[in-house]
């Protein structure tokens, strides 16, 4: 699984990198940078949504698709689900059935995203049991995409015109780890690579084939790991030295 990461790249930073428009009313929820970025919290996600009409046009012409760069909170809640707190126990979604499972199958079609990156955590345990984590980055990418998927809850406290009454949140799709990782932690992070992150985040087909295609195309990504502090094992901790290797 994927369940702590660092994001370290400005909002400037991620605008210009994914050729994005900043969300309006999200650039003070963006906590950027963070170095230990854990479930539930509010992180910087990169997708593509239909922008609003205007209502002073007489066109009848479809919406402009924009590449946005929005607020999040790392756990998907499913639009058909009776309570939010679903969300903690779906930060991840696998890779293999995505496509197939309710939770994820209509995000998968219609929402994909990414979320970006400077690396991720993993842990092992040493003869004592004690947890050793790891930080696998990748020394060519200071920004990496995590492909994720996102969904829009409706929260039925609020009214239909209440401008918070929609909870937007994300999961990060992961696959088995067969390279140098694969002794660290048996998953990883599905990576989009730079010249698939267009297709990954065009969702106009509104086909889950059009993911499992992508997602099949997508090579395996081949991160370094290096030994980093304990401090990060507390969700408390959120400093530059968290990503420094011993």
């Amino acid at each position: 699984m994927c369940g702590r990461y660092a994001t370290t790249a400005s909002t400037s930073d991620l605008v210009a990198a994914f050729d994005a428009a900043l969300a309006e009313d999200d650039a003070s929820k963006i906590a950027n940078p963070s170095y230990n970025v854990a479930p539930t919290t509010t992180v910087p996600v990169i997708l593509e949504r239909a922008s609003r009409t205007d209502p002073d046009s007489h066109e009848d012409s479809e919406p402009e698709v924009v590449r946005q760069l929005r607020a999040l909170r790392w756990g998907l809640v499913p639009s058909w689900a009776k309570d939010p707190g679903i969300g903690s126990r779906m930060i991840n979604a696998r890779s293999e059935t995505l496509t197939e499972k309710p939770s994820f199958k209509a995000a998968a079609a219609r929402r994909r995203c990414i979320l970006p990156a400077a690396g991720f955590f993993e842990w092992t345990k040493d003869p004592d049991g004690e947890k050793l984590p790891y930080f696998m980055h990748d020394p060519d990418s200071a920004i990496l995409g995590f492909a994720g998927l996102y969904e829009l809850w409706p929260d039925p406290g609020k009214a239909k015109d209440d401008p918070d009454r929609w909870l937007w949140t994300t999961t990060v799709i992961t696959r088995p780890a067969t390279d140098a990782l694969g002794h660290i932690h048996d998953r990883t992070p599905v990576i989009v690579t730079p010249d698939l992150r267009d297709d990954w985040l065009d969702c106009t087909s509104g086909k889950p084939s059009v993911a499992r295609d992508l997602l099949d195309s997508l090579p395996e990504p081949h991160l370094v790991p290096y030994r980093v502090s304990t401090d990060v094992n507390s969700v408390r901790n959120n400093r530059s030295d968290l990503i420094e290797p011993l």
